[in-house]
């Protein structure tokens, strides 16, 4: 009998040990072919800046699973250095060739100007300029005030505003071309970069001869064309009427909600009004009252 018990007690123990034996081979095998799928790929040591040519200080390797890394990287550094970036990089992240200009493009604003359109700088003061509020990569309308002009001279209407261009992006703000950290702080520029396309430019030089540039901040989701027919003296007289304004983006509308009432009128809503008096019902004279608990009839006298 204790035979028969040594003999089951070693055969779990080798059924153990073998099945151990096999979880660990199989784990080995993955680890092993995990390694095997790893490749390096060229990530960012630092931040590189919107415009700035890359170095070698700016660069790394790091593993990434052959499946997982992105299209367009690079496994060897030197493939990278030299390039202008034309989009912010963080820091270990993969460089790819959307990020990058083409090559032998120098660094600096020519290097993220998008193909097909131009660079131009208007001369913005604190009121053009949405008080230093307007930074790289935001959009704006471009107002223009001009004194029209007919055959006979200049028009008795006197000068007119109007929107001549919408939804135009800004390169660069002074002489920096990347947002600051802190977006919420104005920065003192006396001139603004647009990247706007070849007829874009030709009215937005003549509007800069001819009269005078106001710049409109947008939101960076509104892509609606907005035509207008322009403001003149006799419009501006005519008054404007009332627009709601909406609510902010990140608060939410107090109007779908319900308005709480009041404490007074919640307590005078529970308080019941008061019963109309019924008129009692007459007696009649051949009729007694009876009382049994809390119910009362009327018995007949015969």
């Amino acid at each position: 009998m204790r035979n028969k018990r040594l003999i089951i007690a070693l055969t779990g123990a080798v059924l153990c040990g073998l099945l151990g034996v096999t979880l660990i081979t199989r784990y080995l095998s993955s680890v092993q072919a995990f390694a095997k799928d790893l490749g390096n790929v060229v990530v960012a040591k630092q931040e590189i800046q919107l415009g700035e040519r890359i170095t070698a200080d700016h660069l790394t390797l790091a593993p990434i699973p052959n499946g997982s890394a992105p299209e367009g990287f690079f496994r060897a550094m030197d493939k990278v250095v030299g390039r202008v970036a034309i989009t912010p990089i963080g820091v270990r992240e993969t460089i790819t060739t959307l990020k990058l200009a083409p090559e032998g493009v120098g660094a600096g604003l020519s290097a993220v100007i998008p193909e097909g359109y131009r660079a131009m700088t208007v001369k913005v003061n604190d009121v053009v300029g949405v008080s230093g509020f307007i930074m790289p990569g935001s959009f704006v309308d471009v107002v223009a005030i001009i004194l029209p002009l007919t055959q006979q001279g200049v028009d008795g209407k006197g000068p007119i505003s109007k929107i001549v261009l919408q939804n135009i992006k800004v390169l660069a703000s002074g002489s920096k071309i990347d947002s600051p950290e802190n977006q919420r702080e104005p920065s003192e520029v006396k001139a603004v970069t647009l990247q706007v396309t070849p007829e874009q430019a030709e009215k937005l030089v003549l509007a800069t001869n001819e009269g005078k540039l106001q710049l409109v901040m947008r939101s960076y989701s509104d892509q609606e064309d907005t035509q207008t027919s322009g403001a003149n003296k006799g419009t501006l007289l005519s008054g404007e009427s009332f627009v709601a304004q909406p609510p902010p983006p990140t608060e939410v509308s107090n109007q779908s909600k319900p308005r709480p009432r009041p404490a007074a009128q919640v307590r005078q809503a529970h308080i019941a009004a008061p019963r109309e008096a019924r008129p009692a019902k007459p007696i009649s004279r051949n009729s007694v009252e009876l009382i049994e608990g809390a119910k009362r009839r009327e018995v007949e006298i015969p």
